[in-house]
């Protein structure tokens, strides 16, 4: 059984996993730049470590210094959490040739699902559904017979990419030499690699996953969806489990479409694998090899502990259930709270000066934020999120407007009013939006 584990992460992440470890009996050691040395997961960890300055290349992507945190303190495990290094399959391995214990899918399996080409190809060959597309990278002598092909409109999308950047849309003939130009140069600058594929672009989908468990043995289960449709610049902001779109025969065959995918692979650990849905049909865009921000929502609505699940698989203890002990219950909404302008959205750095989370029933915030606490202005703005679970759909709507009302940050400009705004839009309340609506939304209001 694995003993110690380093958490090779920081923010409300790292916090996360430190509790999971705590609740298992399982030593921690934080990591931390010079820039989070007051964090709350370094003051409640067992261990710490300083690995480096602010900037993340220095510090949380620096594998030699995590290694050696590790060696110095006798971890045993490392859990990446999100983000970082979280999907770096070279990490994976160096760790593995130290004898160290990596909280997540084998390196090979990283590899194969980080490239999406390669992921693709595999997610048809596990008979998981995917969008029309191209058979692999496009280039600009190709790209309109390409397109041609799917027919327009048509999305270009960087190969190594996520996050929006070298995605762009060409809805017409005269527009994919420019879209696929600027794709191009985009993934060059942000992944260091130019290749772009393509795909039938979708008019108004909307964006769910399927949450998977896998022992590595060739078990696995589903944990049902996430919508994950409100977003803003490809990234997410608010998620709902159940999906309002879905019933539940589409739920379970999907669920299971993608748990026996993930049987086939022998995954290990914990992974997301993210489609749109549009006019009733899934379809494949990614899988992600790692704990998502928004997994409280799938805790919230199956009792069951994703962190514990991934220590569970880690350690050769295998899966503590069996798909037929998965029961959903209830819904669950998870609202991302950003240190932002929530008209702007610039970054606001600063100090909290007062801090007061909300609580009751089916209530939970996860934040490693509290009063007098600074947040330094070189990493993600996320600060909090916070998550409430409801019987239904509506009740679950009815606790999160009082808990909006009861959650106090100052001192610095937070997301807190974009979610009361919404709160109170007819749309969101009949669950009737898609991936586009948001920013729509944010246009319209702010015009």
């Amino acid at each position: 059984m694995i003993s110690k584990i380093l958490i090779a992460n920081r923010g409300e992440i790292a916090l996360r996993v430190l509790r999971a470890c705590k609740e298992l009996g399982i030593a921690t050691v934080a990591v931390h730049s010079t820039a989070d040395s007051d964090a709350m997961h370094v003051r409640l960890a067992d261990e710490s470590v300083c690995i480096g300055p602010p900037p993340s290349r220095e510090s949380y992507l620096n594998i030699h210094q995590i290694v050696a945190a590790c060696e110095i303190t006798g971890a045993d495990a490392v859990h990446p959490g999100y983000g970082f290094l979280s999907e770096n399959a070279k990490f994976a391995d160096i760790l593995e040739a130290h004898g160290i214990t990596f909280i997540g899918p084998t390196a090979e399996h990283i590899r194969l699902m980080g490239d999406k080409i390669t992921a693709k190809k595999t997610a048809e060959e596990l008979g998981i559904p995917v969008v029309p597309g191209s058979d692999g990278e496009v280039k600009p002598e190709n790209a309109l017979k390409v397109a041609r092909e799917i027919g327009f409109p048509v999305l270009i999308k960087a190969t190594a990419g996520g996050g929006g950047r070298g995605m762009k849309v060409a809805r017409t003939e005269e527009d994919l030499e420019h879209a696929v130009a600027t794709a191009r140069s985009e993934a060059a600058a942000a992944f260091g690699n130019d290749a772009v594929y393509m795909e039938k672009f979708l008019g108004k989908p909307r964006h769910i996953e399927i949450q998977i468990v896998g022992d590595g043995e060739g078990n696995a289960i589903h944990l049902g969806e996430r919508d994950c449709s409100l977003q803003r610049r490809h990234q997410k902001v608010w998620e709902e489990a159940n999906s309002p779109a879905l019933n539940v025969e589409q739920r379970m065959k999907i669920g299971q479409v993608c748990a026996d995918a993930m049987k086939k692979m022998k995954y290990r650990g914990a992974g997301t694998i993210e489609f749109l849905y549009e006019d009733g049909e899934f379809y494949f865009i990614e899988m992600n090899t790692r704990l998502q921000v928004e997994h409280p929502i799938t805790e919230a609505i199956t009792g069951i502990d994703l962190v514990h699940e991934q220590i569970r698989v880690a350690s050769g203890a295998g899966l503590s259930v069996k798909q037929e002990d998965v029961v959903f219950s209830g819904h669950a909404i998870e609202c991302r709270i950003n240190a932002e302008d929530p008209r702007t959205f610039v970054p606001s750095p600063g100090t909290i000066t007062h801090f007061h989370a909300p609580g009751g029933l089916g209530v939970r915030v996860d934040s490693g934020a509290y009063q007098g606490y600074r947040i330094p202005p070189y990493y993600d703005s996320l600060i909090g999120k916070l998550i409430v679970h409801g019987r239904t759909r509506v009740e679950c709507m009815m606790r999160l407007r009082r808990v909006l009302d009861e959650f106090v940050i100052d001192g610095i400009k937070t997301t807190l009013p974009l979610f009361q705004d919404l709160i109170n839009n007819q749309d969101i309340a009949n669950g009737d939006y898609d991936i586009h609506w948001l920013e729509h939304h944010l246009a319209a209001t702010s015009a």
